[in-house]
């Protein structure tokens, strides 16, 4: 078996290695890789490992971002420690999603379902967890808490027009050109999101569909985001995020 490990904390990458080896003595480990940007590469230029071990929060973004670029028909088991993803590592072809810091019971259990299933594309959960995903489905965030001086209130997902980072604060603008300060990053935030209503254009922000007024192609390369409550030079799309970006904006 040829297990490929995508993490960007060296010692988790070295304890999942040595617990594999203790499992499955003949197993080939592939290790090292430990952003979006490098798995991207790694997935064009080698033929796909037998399973996939995969961190939510890489060096460089959360690895949802590397099915935006590649496809991967490869089962994947995810590491991570946040539950928040669950329902997004449902929609591609996992068989477990284990919370950090993994046990060897736990990671025996993910091994076991891998050998056990026959059509590794279709996921290895069963019809009870398949059954409470999809009720939960619509899960996505629906408010966020904010604080005005003494007072707190909530604002609705969808009344958001965008999120933004500056200087590591994250921040988000209603569509009345509110600004209110968020206790999250823009990583926690994209696996809290519904990915039908909201993309993360690049680094620094997560657009609103219902926020753009226009976009704007500008070089070759790239586009320019016209936000209905919210006006910025930068609100660019990043060059290798301009296919994911028109794709999600005709699906």
């Amino acid at each position: 078996m040829k297990a490929l490990i995508i993490e960007d904390e060296p010692l988790a990458a070295e304890r999942l290695t040595a617990m594999l080896q203790r499992q499955e003595a003949s197993v080939e480990i592939i290790s090292g890789i430990d952003s979006v940007k490098s798995a991207v590469r790694w997935f064009r230029d080698n033929s796909e490992p037998d399973l996939v071990f995969l961190d939510i929060q890489l060096a460089d973004g959360i690895s949802f971002e590397i099915f935006e670029h590649v496809k991967i028909s490869a089962p994947i088991i995810f590491t991570t420690a946040y539950d928040e993803y669950a329902i997004k590592a449902f929609k591609v072809n996992s068989i477990d999603y284990l919370l950090k810091p993994i046990n060897s019971k736990e990671l025996e259990g993910a091994l076991n379902k891998f050998k056990s299933i026959e059509k590794p594309q279709l996921g290895g959960l069963n019809l009870s967890d398949l059954a409470r995903y999809l009720q939960s489905e619509n899960n996505y965030k629906k408010r966020f808490v904010v604080k005005m001086g003494e007072h707190l209130k909530t604002v609705e997902t969808e009344n958001i027009s965008v999120f933004f980072s500056q200087e590591k604060v994250t921040y988000l603008i209603t569509g009345e050109g509110k600004k209110f300060y968020l206790d999250y990053t823009l990583d926690e935030l994209i696996g809290l999101l519904d990915p039908a209503q909201f993309f993360r254009i690049n680094r620094k922000y997560i657009v609103n569909v219902k926020a753009i007024t226009d976009v704007v192609t500008f070089s070759s390369s790239r586009l320019k985001v016209d936000l209905d409550a919210y006006q910025a030079e930068d609100v660019t799309v990043s060059r290798d995020r301009v296919k994911a970006f028109r794709d999600w904006l005709d699906s």
